[in-house]
């Protein structure tokens, strides 16, 4: 569908436009009315000029228009806009990030075949291939060590697909997806990454040989807690497996929710740096606090991981974790401490929100399932949003304080 406007002269269009401009510009399909910003087109279906229109859009499908289940003009925007910016061949929008995993798995993957994940994934992943795949007759191989040794003895034999996240809810932990990717591949594997901590900001993953991307959009790409949405990046071929699959089941993206994510994606690069700058002054400061018994983030000096998030990550991003020495206890008490900073699950926020996964995101995982992901009674997930620096460092401060001394 052509969205270019009447009268332009399109040998004057530059031909390689920066990311940050691409958020702006690409994907608006302007009406007859020539609006400056994307309408809403809260309907579910469209019509035709006559019957033989009607047949030719069936028998054409992606042509127009037909249904807003299997695509409408808002969704066909944001699809287009986030394509481009992450430089893939298909975009397609789901309802939520659940959706977009369980999609990007399910319409792959059939009887017999295997897949391979580290353990430390967020708990609905973690549910979709522990306990929903199995059930239709798909192993699935989990990984205690996500270190790429781990991932070279898995993946010694065949597999049709491997899915991790990095960094890693909520440990923050960094996959080498370079490398993960190669022994995938010559395993027979399609490589499935849920990106939503790094943002395709931060970090592209089909540049370094993924195959698929999943984010929730309902994070970053919202960025203010409005509505949820999911989105799956992918080539062309694979688009031909999932395509199919989201028609028929249904979990399309609502218009009005993908209104708002078209345009919360124009300013996802200035608020998502403008995070980075925040999280990198708190890891600074909790670094030289004794209440803390450890500290997680990807940039992190003199850490494990700080090597390879260097080498796939333009930065270190807005998610900080640590653990509180003592524990639940001493948890609850530094968080309920806190007066700006918010207690939530949710996370990508423009407000700084903190989560206790162990009794919140990650509570019906069993003790010994929360420890192999390194979630401890004491873990605390902070997502930096955009407030002052200072104002953020003085809540946490006094969240400190609030903790027994000796706990």
């Amino acid at each position: 569908m052509d969205n270019s406007s009447p009268g332009k002269d399109s040998s004057l269009e530059q031909p390689d436009r920066l990311p940050a401009t691409r958020l702006l510009h690409e994907g608006l399909l302007r009406s007859r009315f020539e609006e400056s910003n994307a309408a809403i087109y809260m309907s579910s279906g469209f019509v035709y000029d006559c019957a033989e229109a009607a047949e030719a859009a069936f028998a054409s499908p992606g042509s127009r228009f037909v249904y807003a289940r299997v695509a409408n003009p808002n969704a066909a925007m944001l699809e287009a806009k986030l394509a481009g910016y992450e430089g893939a061949e298909r975009c397609f929008t789901t309802a939520t990030g659940m959706s977009a995993v369980f999609s990007a798995l399910a319409c792959l993957l059939k009887a017999g075949d295997r897949v391979v994940a580290p353990r430390t994934l967020f708990s609905s992943c973690y549910y979709i291939l522990h306990d929903i795949l199995p059930r239709y007759g798909i192993e699935v191989t989990f990984l205690d060590d996500p270190g790429l040794a781990a991932w070279e003895k898995a993946l010694s034999r065949p597999a049709q697909a491997v899915f991790f996240e990095t960094p890693g809810n909520p440990g923050l932990d960094i996959i080498d997806i370079a490398g993960v990717s190669a022994l995938a591949h010559k395993a027979g594997a399609l490589v499935i990454i849920d990106n939503v901590f790094a943002t395709p900001v931060l970090q592209q993953p089909l540049g370094l040989g993924a195959d698929v991307v999943v984010y929730s959009m309902t994070k970053h790409m919202d960025g203010q807690g409005r509505c949820n949405g999911g989105a799956i990046l992918c080539s062309q071929s694979f688009a031909e497996l999932l395509g199919p699959f989201l028609v028929h089941t249904g979990p399309m993206l609502a218009q009005f929710n993908a209104w708002v994510l078209f345009h919360g994606l124009e300013t996802l690069e200035m608020r998502v740096h403008r995070q980075c700058d925040t999280a990198e002054e708190i890891v600074s400061f909790l670094a030289e606090r004794a209440e803390l018994s450890s500290l997680r983030y990807p940039f992190l000096a003199g850490s494990a991981c700080e090597i390879l998030a260097r080498s796939q990550m333009k930065r270190g991003g807005s998610l900080v974790t640590f653990d509180i020495a003592g524990g639940k206890e001493a948890a609850f008490r530094f968080m309920n401490g806190l007066r700006l900073i918010s207690i939530s699950n949710n996370l990508g926020d423009s407000k700084t929100l903190i989560t206790h996964p162990r009794t919140t995101t990650h509570q019906k995982l069993s003790d010994a399932e929360c420890a192999a992901a390194g979630i401890l009674p004491g873990t605390l997930r902070l997502s930096v949003g955009l407030e002052s620096a200072r104002d953020l460092l003085h809540d946490l401060g006094r969240g400190l304080a609030a903790i027994p001394p000796g706990e």
